[in-house]
């Protein structure tokens, strides 16, 4: 009798994979069929599912020598993989374009969501590795600063797409942008490769990161007429655009000022948190229009604020160039909750930060692979343990 390649081995231990359900390896091998179309070869589209199946298999850290173990290949198994990823050459852009392309025509795309993801390293030769200031975290990390964008929809939130963010500072030799990049050039670069190989352009992009300056940020992304709504900062300075609200006329003032002044504006909207829960959530919002200053140029936005506590200040703030009604605003931000109880859940089940090793093209292609593993989880409704509190590392 033939043996399963996904039997238990002594090197997992006393870990039990979760079984690989029919309906997810339906789902696995029709998405690996459309997406892997790229690849020249049958044994790289062979390679690409074995990878995906590996990430989905193996508990715990989904390391190549893990996944090798799992699939009871042993060292055969494990240089296989590892030359597949790191030395192979394969391009991993037009895989994720048509992820995006099969995600659009089986779920109708709602938004785009960008959101970092911190990947701790300790060593001193991956590419990107540097020591700096997390702002979602409020301290200092050593490693990595990547930047997915997320595919969502009314019943799939995976990511499509990945940046690494590489300052002049940072280690490695490999850089996608000669001489660095700051978190704005990251960014707005993702969003370019993502939603541009997307044939729904206009759906809208919601930028949910701390520590970018949102305003110059949306000044920037190349897509014309691109909705966008980003979180901001309470002191990014706007001004008050209608003339029936007070501070209009006067000198740009902090966004937490201009919410301040306009309490009777606020109005209960009610949201999903993206978790399992049958009740909805229930915030205080206000929206009202100003302007913001971008090198030499006014721009016309809508500030939104939100209040967890009606006693205090505003607890979240975003700008957007969209006219919506308020409570679809609001909605619409909420989106970047979804995200972040699906990033935590999938950087560990899919191995979203489990890449070992040093090269750009490689984390790349791992990334891809492990988009297509979130893809089939999320869609095969394996990603509904997403019900859980998001890690912090991955919140917005």
């Amino acid at each position: 009798m033939r043996t399963s390649p996904f039997r238990n081995t002594t090197a997992i231990g006393r870990q039990r994979r979760r079984p690989f359900a029919p309906a997810q390896d339906e789902v696995l091998r029709e998405l690996c069929a459309a997406v892997f179309g790229s690849l020249p070869r049958s044994d790289q589209r062979r390679r690409a599912e074995e990878y995906v199946r590996g990430l989905l298999c193996t508990p715990g850290r989904k390391s190549i020598r893990n996944m090798a173990t799992q699939m009871g290949g042993g060292s055969a198994t494990e240089q296989r993989l590892h030359h597949f990823v790191t030395s192979s050459t394969w391009d991993w852009r037009p895989v994720r374009a048509a992820l995006v392309k099969w995600l659009e025509a089986a779920h109708p795309l709602s938004a785009w969501v960008v959101q970092p993801m911190p990947i701790p390293k300790s060593g001193e030769h991956s590419v990107g590795v540097g020591r700096r200031f997390d702002p979602h975290l409020g301290q200092v990390l050593r490693g990595q600063q990547s930047f997915g964008v997320w595919f969502v929809s009314p019943e799939v939130v995976t990511p499509a797409g990945w940046r690494l963010f590489l300052p002049a500072d940072s280690s490695g030799t490999e850089c996608e942008s000669p001489g660095g990049e700051s978190y704005e050039d990251s960014v707005t670069a993702a969003v370019r490769e993502t939603v541009g190989a997307a044939a729904t352009l206009q759906r809208p992009v919601i930028l949910d990161i701390r520590g970018i300056d949102a305003r110059s940020t949306m000044s920037r992304l190349p897509l014309a007429g691109l909705p966008v709504i980003a979180r901001t900062r309470s002191a990014t300075p706007l001004s008050v655009a209608d003339p029936a609200l007070s501070g209009h006329g006067a000198d740009p003032r902090p966004a937490r000022d201009i919410l301040a002044a306009e309490k009777t504006l606020r109005r209960p909207v009610e949201w999903s948190d993206g978790t399992q829960s049958a009740n909805p959530r229930v915030s205080l919002a206000a929206a009202l229009p100003v302007t913001a200053r971008v090198a030499t140029t006014s721009r016309p936005l809508v500030l939104l604020g939100e209040w967890a506590d009606p006693r205090r200040a505003p607890a979240q703030f975003w700008i957007t160039n969209m006219r919506h009604p308020m409570p679809q605003l609001l909605r619409l931000a909420k989106q970047a909750d979804r995200v972040g109880h699906a990033a935590a859940y999938s950087a560990r089940q899919a191995g979203l930060r489990d890449f070992a090793g040093r090269s750009l093209s490689g984390w790349h292609r791992h990334l891809t692979l492990a988009s297509v593993a979130c893809a089939v989880r999320s869609l095969s409704g394996a990603a509904d343990e997403t019900a859980q509190p998001p890690a912090p590392a991955l919140t917005g």
